[in-house]
């Protein structure tokens, strides 16, 4: 699914560490699904967390593997 035709939780409170990590992950403005897999494991959380907070920072993933996001 595109990120321009998900629905976003307007609540969701984004956690300024992962936001950090995961933009320090970013080639060409994307994410690749195996660093938002590296960081769920450091930040310790779940790896649907680190796919939301993308999805609410409107960053896209590549390079997704076994359709995870």
């Amino acid at each position: 699914m595109a990120l321009k035709d998900k629905k976003l939780d307007g609540n969701l409170k984004i956690d300024d560490a992962l936001a950090a990590a995961i933009r320090a992950r970013l080639r060409d403005d994307h994410l690749s699904c195996a660093a938002a897999f590296l960081i769920a494991e450091e930040q310790g959380v779940l790896l649907s967390e680190v796919g939301r907070t993308a999805d609410a920072l409107g960053i896209r993933l590549s390079h997704c593997q076994l359709g995870a996001f």
